[in-house]
């Protein structure tokens, strides 16, 4: 069915008035009357009486189906529109990433696709693998490995781990901690929905042998919002060392926890992906991960 007749049907209905109709339309009243004519002939039915101008009894059912149908079309515009292209790549980045390596890789990867743009997603601390799996970011900087048949993941930084702490607090003046000056910190909570390996990175679950950590009664889902509570005295983090170099925040200190193993971030991506610019940044920053690996490697 010629859209166009559809447009021209309802312009008259709520106009009640061919040529009104035609001037909103921009078109000429008799090319509104020829797609109304064309429409009624197509359906078996007259959809308009002519003077005066109004509804007959098809019409008035038939109304409201070609506002649906128009509705439906704007709706599928907006929807493909909305998708993403292969000339981009969204790149999902929670907190700083994988420290130097993932400005190293974007960089080498424009250089390489031109042709593909690249977009920044900031993730926070629920999101490591909901956001590859609703298709809101291609690829994702995050932390710790996440555990999922779905998500594909390569290693690209290993890191010791430190702690955020307030500066008011006793602990700030230590220059290094061990897990056991650490377990019982108030730390900052996690929403209910944050996957359970993050909380588990988080609060080093391991070390706390199945007891439940010690949350204080703030939340956070973001370093920004981490650092305020912290500084505000209200709550303890966990990080990569990494993190401050990369968040410096008056108020707080970060302080090495010598005995927790170390931890890595990772580069995930949909297992099932085939998009060529998908398979090239994952081959860019594996390759970058090995090569400047010394470097990147702090533990």
């Amino acid at each position: 069915m010629d859209l166009r007749r559809l447009t021209s049907f309802l312009a008259v209905a709520e106009e009640g008035h061919f040529g009104k109709a035609a001037e909103r339309l921009f078109r000429s009243p008799a090319s509104v009357t020829a797609h109304i004519k064309q429409l009624e002939h197509d359906l078996g039915a007259q959809l308009l009486d002519r003077a005066p101008v109004r509804l007959t009894p098809a019409g008035e059912r038939f109304v409201g189906h070609a506002r649906s149908l128009l509705a439906a079309l704007d709706a599928a515009i907006e929807d493909v529109a909305d998708a993403p292209s292969e000339r981009t790549l969204r790149v999902g980045v929670m907190s700083n990433g994988s420290a130097e390596l993932t400005p190293a890789a974007v960089q080498a990867f424009q250089r390489a696709c031109p042709e593909v743009s690249v977009e920044f997603v900031a993730l926070d601390f629920t999101e490591h693998v909901s956001a590859l799996v609703q298709h809101r970011v291609d690829v994702a900087f995050v932390r710790p490995a996440p555990e999922d048949e779905r998500i594909a993941v390569d290693v690209v930084t290993t890191e010791r781990r430190i702690i955020v702490v307030p500066a008011s607090w006793e602990l700030a003046d230590a220059p290094a901690v061990r897990l056991d000056d650490v377990l019982e910190l108030p730390f900052i909570s996690l929403p209910e929905h944050t996957p359970r390996q993050f909380s588990d990175y988080l609060y080093f679950a391991d070390a706390l042998g199945g007891l439940s950590p010690n949350r204080s009664r703030s939340h956070a889902v973001t370093p920004h919002e981490v650092l305020t509570t912290a500084a505000a005295g209200r709550g303890a983090g966990s990080a990569l060392e990494s993190f401050q170099r990369y968040y410096p925040w008056p108020g707080t200190v970060c302080i090495p926890v010598i005995d927790a193993p170390p931890d890595h971030s990772v580069l995930a991506t949909r297992a099932d992906d085939r998009n060529p610019a998908v398979r090239k940044f994952r081959s860019l920053t594996t390759s970058l991960a090995r090569d400047l690996g010394p470097r990147l490697r702090l533990a």
